[in-house]
C-alpha cells in the first residue's frame, strides 16, 4: 500500500475519453501497473484471463473493463471508476466509454473531474468522437485537458506525426474557447510517457502523463460563488430531550456558512440566523463547501427538502425561463412541446421545453438553427419554462448549482444534462487570437 508524504498535493478527479479502440482503458491500467497501485491477486486475475484469451502477456486492459461483456468485446461499456495513489498525489479517475452510444457515460464520468484525458489513435488523429469529447469537457468546464496521443510505437515515433495531430487539436480548442491543452505522446501498450519517460521520442522534453497528474493545480474556481446549501431532509426528532429541535440537513454546494451569519431560504424568501451549525453530531463555527452538515435557524419558517439556504445578501434570482446549453443523453429524442420534470440540486419541479434555438455541429462549431429536436449525444441551446421558481446561478459561476437534468415524468429515464447560461467561451475577435471573452458562447 502506498504511504502518502508530506509532498502529497491533494485528489485530483480525473477522467479519461476518447474514441473507441483508442487504448484509455489499457492507459489507465498501465497507470496503476506502473504506479504499483495492482494488487499481486489483481493482477493474477488479469494474467489468468489474457491468458485464457490467448494472449502471452497480462492485458492491462482488463484492470478497468470490469463488465463480463467489456471483456468479452474488448470495449468499455460503463464508467470504470478506480482510486490509487502516488507519493505526491491520491487520484479518483473514471475510464469512459469511446463509442457513440455510450457518449452519455462520459457526460457522467467527466461531470465532477478537474482534469479529462482525451486520448487518439496517431493512426487516425483527430476523429469526430475527439471533437465530440473535447466539447463535452469544454461545456462541463473542466479546467485541464490532457491530449494523449497514442500508439505512437505503431506510427515509427515520428515526431511529424505528433506535431500534425497537436497542432489541428490545439487550433480546434481554441476555436471553441477551451481550455489550455497538454498534449503528450505514448504508447500505453509499451509504456512510453505514460509513468516512465520514453526511449524512444528523445524529440520530446514536456513531462510524462503520471508526472503531469502530480503536478496539475488541483484547486479551480470559475468564479467566486456565494455560499449555497441545498437543503436534502429536514431533522425534527421531536424527542423528550430535544422537543423543539429543527435541523435542515445537506451538503453545502459552494462557499461557507457560519454561526450568526444572516441568511435568506429561497424560493420562499424568507430569512433568518443560523444558530447553529453540526456536523458529525458535533456543533462547528464553521462549515465550507462539499461538506454534509445540518444548520439551525433562529426563526421558525417553512423549510423543506428542495429548498436553497444562501447568504442574505447574495442570493440567486430565483426564476421560471431557464435558457441553458444540454447534452441529450437518452435515446427518446427532446422536442419542442416535450413535457419533462427539471430537477436542480435537491429540488424537482414540472417543466416544458419552450424551444429549441440551435444545435452545434462539432466538425466546424456552427450552430442548426431551430432543428425542432435534439437526437442522443447532440448539444444545444434549449429554453425550458418550469412550473415554479428556481433559485438557480449560472454554470459560469458554479459548477453545482447551475446545473440540472431533465427526466421522463413516464418512466423517471435522465434525458438531458444543461448547463445554465451561456456555455462556451469564445476568443474576442476585436482583441485578436489570444484574448478571451469573460462570457461563454458558441
Amino acid at each position: 500500500m502506498t504511504v502518502l508524504s508530506d509532498t502529497t498535493v491533494g485528489t485530483l478527479r480525473f477522467a479519461t475519453a476518447g474514441s473507441v479502440d483508442d487504448g484509455k482503458s489499457t492507459l489507465v491500467g498501465r497507470l496503476l501497473h506502473d504506479s504499483k497501485s495492482v494488487l499481486a491477486d489483481q493482477l493474477e486475475a488479469v494474467a489468468h484471463a489474457s491468458r485464457n484469451r490467448g494472449q502471452a502477456t497480462p492485458d492491462l486492459a482488463l484492470l478497468t473493463d470490469g463488465l463480463r461483456a467489456e471483456r468479452e468485446q474488448g470495449i468499455t461499456i460503463d464508467v470504470a471508476y478506480r482510486y490509487f495513489a502516488t507519493p505526491r498525489r491520491r487520484f479518483i479517475l473514471a475510464d469512459t466509454p469511446g463509442h457513440v452510444q455510450y457518449t452519455r457515460n462520459m457526460v457522467t464520468g467527466a461531470s465532477t473531474a478537474e482534469l479529462t484525458v482525451i486520448l487518439v489513435d496517431a493512426r487516425n488523429g483527430v476523429v469526430e468522437q475527439t471533437r465530440r469529447h473535447t466539447a463535452i469537457a469544454a461545456l462541463l468546464r473542466v479546467p485541464h485537458v490532457v491530449l494523449a496521443v497514442n500508439k505512437m510505437d505503431l506510427v515509427g515515433y515520428q515526431e511529424s506525426v505528433f506535431a500534425a495531430i497537436a497542432e489541428e487539436y490545439t487550433a480546434y480548442v481554441k476555436e471553441l474557447g477551451g481550455p489550455e491543452v497538454t498534449v503528450i505522446p505514448i504508447s500505453a501498450l509499451a509504456g512510453d510517457n505514460v509513468v516512465e519517460p520514453s526511449a524512444h521520442m528523445p524529440w520530446y522534453g514536456g513531462p510524462t502523463v503520471l508526472e503531469h497528474l502530480e503536478t496539475v493545480p488541483v484547486s479551480h474556481h470559475l468564479a467566486p460563488c456565494s455560499a449555497r446549501l441545498p437543503v436534502q431532509y429536514v431533522i425534527r426528532p421531536q424527542s423528550l430531550e430535544r422537543p423543539d429541535y429543527r435541523g435542515y440537513a445537506g451538503r453545502i454546494a459552494e462557499g461557507t456558512f457560519r454561526t450568526g451569519q444572516r441568511v435568506r431560504v429561497l424560493p420562499s424568501g424568507r430569512t433568518s440566523t443560523i444558530t447553529g451549525i453540526e456536523q458529525l453530531g458535533r456543533p462547528v463555527d464553521a462549515a465550507w463547501a462539499l461538506q454534509s452538515v445540518t444548520v439551525l435557524l433562529a426563526d421558525d419558517i417553512d423549510v423543506s427538502r428542495g429548498d436553497l439556504i444562501v447568504p442574505h445578501a447574495a442570493a440567486p434570482a430565483t426564476t421560471r425561463e431557464v435558457e441553458a446549453t444540454v447534452c441529450h443523453v437518452a435515446d427518446q429524442p427532446l422536442t419542442v412541446g416535450h413535457r419533462v420534470l427539471l430537477k436542480h440540486g435537491t429540488r424537482t419541479v414540472k417543466a416544458l421545453v419552450k424551444d429549441i434555438p440551435s444545435r452545434l455541429t462539432l466538425d466546424d462549431l456552427s450552430l442548426y438553427p431551430h432543428p425542432g429536436r435534439l437526437v442522443a449525444n447532440d448539444i444545444g441551446r434549449v429554453q425550458i419554462r418550469t412550473a415554479e421558481p428556481l433559485p438557480i446561478d449560472s454554470y459560469a459561476d458554479s459548477r453545482r448549482t447551475g446545473s440540472f437534468i431533465l427526466i421522463d415524468p413516464a418512466d423517471g429515464t435522465t434525458l438531458t444534462a444543461g448547463m445554465v447560461g451561456e456555455s462556451f467561451a469564445s476568443p474576442d475577435p476585436a482583441a485578436g487570437s489570444g484574448a478571451r471573452d469573460e462570457g461563454w458562447d458558441f
